[in-house]
């Protein structure tokens, strides 16, 4: 990467390996729901277990679809270090590249077979995101972008968009997305939080995947999302499609945990000074601790 020439190279194929291995990753996906959970989101006993909280769930596709991300890395940039939320990483070093993996972004819509879920997977050199991929599974939609190369969409039948983020400018008629934590504490404050928030905005919309919620707000179906204790894998690849969209995007340290509970914001510019201030007000720009 000496120069400006070799690293716009070098991030277009960095993205084009991203596209690549999400892209198989969520036809895995894809092919196990139905399997996995028949019509419904019923399954035998061992398909899912909890994490954090008995609420946080994790489902063998989920540890299956790591391994096929990993799998493709390993063959494609060998000498790459890997951080992915199943299997973590090997060491907590940002020196060089590595590549941050969410094999199922939006597992509980997964299991109850609501179509908002996600394979993300970006590439960070020294702890930056330069390259990712998200791909919303249920819809089949292809999100991607590239360090100073712009975002794009492209849909099932190979046509492409590019992506802008909202042009809205009143706080009044921000549609606002954000989630909520696991645990039981974090979710009262972020409650008090929104109760405040809604009467200032349009409305408010909770998906039920960051990654997805970063990406429309990419594409200008949402104008602005935050959301407290987000880990890397949910906002490494998302919060580079949203800002090379034009969004303006805080995000958390490189290697932030959830349990730290910083926030993570991406919004549209022509709204970013009132929903700034209005976040601060509400105490939402504040960890919140989990």
């Amino acid at each position: 990467m000496a120069s400006a020439r070799s690293t716009t190279r070098e991030v277009d194929v960095l993205r084009e390996i991203a596209v690549r291995v999400a892209t198989n990753a969520a036809a895995h996906v894809r092919l196990r729901r139905p399997q996995v959970f028949g019509g419904g989101s019923h399954v035998d006993d061992g398909a899912v277990q909890s994490k954090s909280t008995p609420t946080d769930p994790v489902t063998v596709v989920d540890t299956e679809t790591e391994r096929v991300l990993r799998e493709m890395l390993a063959r494609l940039r060998p000498a790459d270090a890997v951080l992915g939320e199943e299997e973590g990483a090997e060491n907590d070093s940002l020196d060089g590249v590595r590549w941050v993996l969410d094999p199922i972004d939006g597992t509980v819509n997964f299991m109850y077979g609501i179509p908002a879920y996600a394979v993300s997977v970006a590439v960070q050199i020294d702890g930056v995101s330069v390259a990712g991929a998200v791909v919303d599974v249920a819809r089949e939609l292809v999100y991607s972008a590239a360090k100073g190369r712009g975002a794009v969409v492209e849909r099932a039948d190979g046509t492409q968009e590019i992506l802008r983020c909202s042009g809205v400018t009143e706080l009044s008629m921000t549609l606002l997305a954000t989630g909520f934590g696991y645990g039981a504490r974090r979710r009262a404050v972020q409650g008090a939080i929104v109760s405040e928030l809604l009467p200032q905005v349009r409305d408010i919309r909770r998906i039920g995947s960051a990654a997805l919620d970063l990406c429309m707000v990419a594409s200008g179906t949402v104008d602005a999302h935050f959301e407290h204790g987000l880990s890397p894998w949910d906002w490494a690849a998302g919060g580079l499609i949203a800002a090379e969209a034009g969004a303006l995007v805080r995000l958390p340290a490189p290697n932030s945990t959830s349990a730290q509970g910083s926030v993570t914001v991406a919004m549209a510019p022509g709204i970013s000074e009132a929903f700034l201030a209005a976040l601060r007000s509400a105490g939402a720009l504040d960890p919140i601790p989990g």
